[in-house]
């Protein structure tokens, strides 16, 4: 299997969440994932990750000072009037004071200026340069609409895994030293959020909310409806968050509507497909879907594509009932909602649409089903919402201005409410959330969803024949660039096969039809086994494989485009000498830094011969296209056993050795060059570095790359990245290994999960429990290498290679 599977931008928020790596040989050489919590988390029980600002097993403290006595009548004001920031004198996060902040109250029906516990946005670099892990917007909802308190948590964890989307927990806040109660903190969508997840921030940018609040008495919406050419049509319905863009809005609402079959070069469809499949499953009405066709965004990548994010989650699992052409007013009628609501409807075009192309409607059928199987139907979605409740239960007891009362929260996970109206409210200026509308009752999100897992997978779209994907398969696994490689996979119940690829981090994927007729490396023809030939023009190539009948779509991986396997390629085949690239660093925040106290990327080299190696005139490079880019200056000289750091800042300004060129995180070579014929001496091609953890070689100086925990200047000493919570002091047995069928597990201490992740970084088994000694069936698993990662309720971690062999 030379093929590794990643999700998109996923490690561009490493910096807040726990990595760990690890390279084995398992008959050939592998890298995979030692454990991965975030993206690839399969939502099975509990979540474990490092401590971070939006780690879910962590209650936030917020801590609101106020000079003032009457701040909550200057909050009031403020709301009714432009909606400015007030200062607070102080915002203390999680022990760490800010002073000068600014604050405001937010939202549309959850705000009411008679109630104590209004949602708040908390803005840290108003009036100062502050920031708290990055982040400088705090988000903070007050569940006015949720009896369970999870709703809007769970569902961010459930559409991660399919488009980018906020992380998300929950965080106590007070004001003035008093409680005032249990918040949802999502993270914010902001320019902060686009810069990471899409590497841009200046380019258009709309809130698909109305800037005055949506609710029955507004006609004007963020539908995508084509209003004509003059901006000043859309003003009301959406909320420039860029400069300038009111153009490219219209392009888009204009492809939709006349020239839908060209909407991929201005639309990320199949993030827009994933969207509406959520919000469809989920039954989340306050959305695109729902009667005001609201909470989500728009921006616009360096590709010229609009990309949606889903926003406001908190009424999804049918807590809003208003479809836009109907009331669903009860728990049944939500059950049964129609998966292609909408699809002949010119008031949802973005539905309409791109339902109305073959080929698109079969992709939404596809990611409707993923969603189910891999939350609903296997349960796992209950398991996570029980952990929720059990994160947040006694915060749940201690907020005395909770909007709905504890036993609501008690059994609303599973049992419906009836008259849970939650508070009103108008709509005011801030949008975000309508009104509940259309019927009083809360549906138990279990209720709710097993019913409509079991209704929607019975249906003939869901039940008909799909097509099967298997033995992805790539001709060689490390590829030179310009080199003609083939791709093949086995494909059952198809009349069509595709090939989704790119050469570059957030490109629209390029898709080419793959074949069966013996002629593209493919085996005989009509023989099940569909190739393709493509030439790998760059470092690496993210793919995926797409096939359909008439009816319906399948993926591999099947939460492609947002998932995909990656192929990393090489200029050349050097022969490494005594002089090596030993270890680098692609994103440096706080591990070591220059001699003028910047912390830049760093390239380490290490002579492990037995003589002086004088290095002037060797040239280092990151562009396959251009080996002498960088050259050493004079009087560079590595002894026997020693390394030398080359700071990749781009700035040969500074003293030192500082090259002309910066890593990118993203993707990258690093190739040092022979200065008499040019021939490459090393060369090492890498994707998706994490913050602060180094790619070095183990053994130092002969091994194989692998992430490690840094050894800045120094020997590479083997040890992986970890959190600073995880402990190698944890005893674990885990008998037998190698092992079949059922595998046990005894700890010294109290385990309160356990996962097992494949060589893909998937976690394919989870379990939560409560005890010093569990059993675990792994009867699914094929033979093979595992990664088994154990959590105990102190969080200490064991990581263990397990065998399988069945």
């Amino acid at each position: 299997m030379p093929n590794y599977l990643f999700s998109t931008k996923a490690f561009q928020t490493a910096r807040f969440w726990d990595f760990c790596y690890l390279k084995e040989k398992w008959n050939h050489k592998i890298e995979f994932m030692k454990y991965l919590v975030y993206p690839l988390f399969l939502l099975s029980g509990t979540m474990t990750c490092a401590q971070g600002f939006y780690d879910l097993n962590t209650m936030q403290t917020i801590e609101i000072q106020f000079a003032a006595s009457n701040w909550d009548q200057l909050l009031d004001n403020a709301y009714a009037g432009i909606g400015d920031y007030i200062m607070a004198e102080s915002v203390t996060v999680n022990g760490i004071v800010f002073d000068s902040v600014g604050v405001k109250y937010k939202g549309n029906s959850s705000y009411n200026p008679n109630q104590t516990k209004n949602p708040w946005h908390i803005e840290l670099d108003t009036y100062k340069d502050q920031e708290y892990e990055g982040y400088t917007d705090i988000k903070l909802s007050n569940g006015a609409k949720d009896p369970s308190f999870i709703r809007e948590v769970l569902s961010y964890e459930i559409v991660r895994q399919y488009m980018d989307a906020p992380l998300s927990n929950y965080a106590n806040v007070y004001v003035n030293g008093t409680l005032l109660g249990l918040y949802t903190n999502v993270e914010s969508i902001s320019k902060k959020f686009v810069n990471n997840r899409f590497g841009s921030k200046s380019n258009t940018f709309f809130k698909c909310s109305p800037p005055d609040g949506a609710g029955p008495g507004a006609s004007d919406y963020p539908n995508l409806v084509y209003l004509g050419q003059d901006s000043l049509e859309y003003y009301a319905g959406y909320e420039l968050k860029s400069d300038e863009g009111w153009q490219e809005l219209i392009d888009l609402c204009d492809t939709l509507a006349n020239h839908p079959h060209a909407i991929e070069k201005i639309l990320d469809v199949d993030r827009a497909l994933w969207m509406l499949a959520f919000d469809n499953v989920a039954v989340n009405l306050d959305s695109y879907i729902g009667a005001f066709s609201q909470n989500y965004y728009l921006y616009r990548d360096d590709y010229g594509r609009f990309l949606p994010v889903i926003w406001d989650l908190n009424e999804s699992f049918g807590r809003f009932s208003m479809t836009g052409t109907s009331n669903l007013n009860s728990t049944a009628a939500k059950q049964q909602m129609s998966h292609l609501l909408h699809q002949n409807d010119a008031s949802f075009p973005l539905v309409q649409k791109l339902l109305s192309i073959p080929m698109y409607k079969r992709m939404y059928l596809a990611h409707i089903k993923t969603i189910l199987l891999e939350n609903f139907d296997n349960g796992s979605y209950e398991g996570t919402g029980v952990t929720l409740q059990n994160v947040i239960n006694s915060a749940v007891q201690a907020d005395v201005n909770k909007l709905f009362t504890y036993n609501d929260f008690l059994i609303n996970l599973t049992s419906d409410i009836a008259g849970s109206g939650g508070p009103g409210g108008g709509g005011g200026p801030g949008g975000g959330g309508g009104p509940g509308g259309g019927g009083s009752s809360t549906p138990g999100i279990t209720n709710l969803m097993d019913g409509r897992n079991n209704y929607l997978l019975g249906l003939s779209d869901f039940t008909q024949v799909e097509p099967t994907i298997s033995n992805v398969a790539i001709s060689t696994s490390s590829p030179l660039i310009n080199e003609t490689i083939s791709i093949t996979a086995s494909i059952t119940n198809e009349n069509a096969v595709y090939l989704g690829y790119r050469s570059e981090n957030g490109a629209p994927f390029n898709r080419i039809e793959m074949f069966d007729d013996g002629s593209h490396n493919d085996g005989t023809a009509n023989d099940g086994i569909y190739g393709i030939e493509l030439e790998i023009s760059s470092t690496f190539v993210q793919y995926y494989v797409y096939a359909e009948n008439s009816g319906i779509g399948k993926f591999s991986p099947q939460r492609a485009e947002h998932e995909y396997y990656s192929i990393t390629a090489y200029s050349s085949n050097p022969t490494v000498g005594d002089l090596v690239i030993n270890e680098f660093m692609a994103s440096n925040d706080e591990t070591a830094a220059d001699q003028d106290g910047e912390f830049d990327d760093w390239v380490e080299l290490y002579n492990k011969g037995s003589e002086s190696i004088d290095v002037q005139g060797y040239f280092l490079s990151d562009d396959p296209t251009d080996l002498t880019k960088w050259a050493f200056p004079s009087s560079t000289v590595i002894e026997p056993g020693e390394y030398l750091i080359i700071w990749a800042d781009d700035d040969e300004e500074q003293s030192g050795l500082h090259c002309n060129f910066k890593l990118s995180a993203a993707a990258e070579s690093i190739i040092l060059v022979n200065p008499l014929d040019t021939t490459i001496l090393d060369e090492v091609t890498y994707i998706d570095q994490i913050t602060d953890v180094s790619y070095g070689r183990l053994p130092n100086g002969t091994g194989d790359f692998q992430l490690m925990t840094p050894t800045f200047n120094a020997e590479n000493t083997g040890t992986t990245h970890t959190s600073g919570t995880e402990s190698t002091s944890l005893y674990l047995k885990v008998l037998p290994n190698p092992a079949k069928n059922v595998i046990t597990l005894t700890a010294d201490t109290e385990l309160v999960n356990i996962s097992i992740y494949n060589l893909a970084g998937q976690r394919i088994v989870e379990q939560s429990l409560n005890q010093i000694e569990s059993t675990m069936d792994i009867s699914q698993l094929t033979d093979g290498l595992y990664i088994i990662r154990a959590v105990t309720r102190d969080e200490k971690v064991s990581v263990q290679k397990l065998v399988v062999e069945q």
